[in-house]
């Protein structure tokens, strides 16, 4: 099997407005989808960003039933000459940078929390190639 990317990324906020608050306000998300209560889902390039309520989602049927407990890690991808720009955008917004990584190609990536913990990372494209 040949793959061409991961399409969604999913994960959990019982408040959905944090989420929203966090994603769509802060860090400039556009939302493609939002349905009180049950889910926001936002556009972060060619990807999805799906935010859920695992009190709804663990009682579906269809899509089958979803939902779990601790912090996720992603990573959000920008252009290498936006990097900077976007790290300085973040601590701007208060926003605190709890680590950052110089990998062996040398770039560099930091990682950050949202408001339930989970761990946010902005790399430069071309970290993986």
């Amino acid at each position: 099997m040949k793959f061409n990317q991961i399409k969604e990324t999913c994960i959990y906020f019982n408040d959905l407005g944090l989420a929203k608050s966090f994603y769509h306000i802060m860090l400039d998300l556009p939302i493609i989808s939002e349905v009180d209560g049950k889910h926001i889902f936002f556009r972060a390039g060619t990807s999805v960003l799906l935010c859920f309520n695992p009190d709804d989602s663990r009682l579906k049927t269809s899509p089958p039933p979803h939902y779990s407990e601790g912090k996720y890690h992603f990573a959000l991808e920008v252009a290498p000459e936006d990097y900077q720009q976007h790290k300085e955008e973040i601590l701007n917004k208060g926003i605190q940078i709890i680590d950052t990584l110089v990998w062996e190609n040398g770039q560099e990536s930091f990682y950050f929390n949202d408001p339930i913990g989970n761990v946010v990372e902005i790399i430069p494209e071309g970290v993986w190639d």
